[in-house]
């Protein structure tokens, strides 16, 4: 999967450039950027999730900059910022509805003997490693933390 995902963003950079797609080629860049700096780093091929952790790094830091630049009021920025995102979020897993989250969640207190708050750090690991690249970390830990809460 890893190499047909990685093939697949190249693949589609090389049609980007072709469209002139100013913003897809900008953005494909980035990510295949971010994806060598990672093999050089680890020293190695991506694994499987490895390459979908990094796009979704680089959609988390989209979202960060959408979030800085409509506080900021600057409306161009958070279009181009938002462009970027959709275009990174064709290549990530589709995101876990709330109700399937919501049961995963459940099922793992349960798993994991859960009773209080103070259990968040075992039902978060058990409940991340589950929906891997499927849900964000900080959606995870907001449904956990009100059902660990109740």
């Amino acid at each position: 999967m890893t190499d047909n995902l990685f093939l697949k963003i190249q693949k589609d950079l090389e049609d980007a450039l072709r469209q002139k797609d100013e913003v897809k080629t900008s953005t494909l860049r980035l990510a295949i950027a971010a994806v060598n700096n990672a093999k050089i780093e680890k020293g190695r091929e991506l694994e499987g999730q490895e390459l979908v952790g990094i796009i979704q790094k680089e959609a988390k830091k989209r979202q960060e900059s959408i979030a800085a630049f409509k506080s900021g009021q600057r409306h161009d920025l958070v279009e181009k910022e938002e462009a970027e995102l959709a275009i990174l979020k064709t290549y990530l897993p589709a995101e876990i509805s709330q109700e399937e989250l919501s049961e995963i969640v459940d099922s793992q207190i349960s798993e994991v003997g859960a009773r209080d708050i103070k259990d968040l750090g075992k039902v978060m690991s058990a409940v991340l490693s589950k929906v891997k690249g499927r849900a964000d970390g900080s959606t995870v830990a907001a449904v956990v933390k009100s059902k660990l809460s109740s």
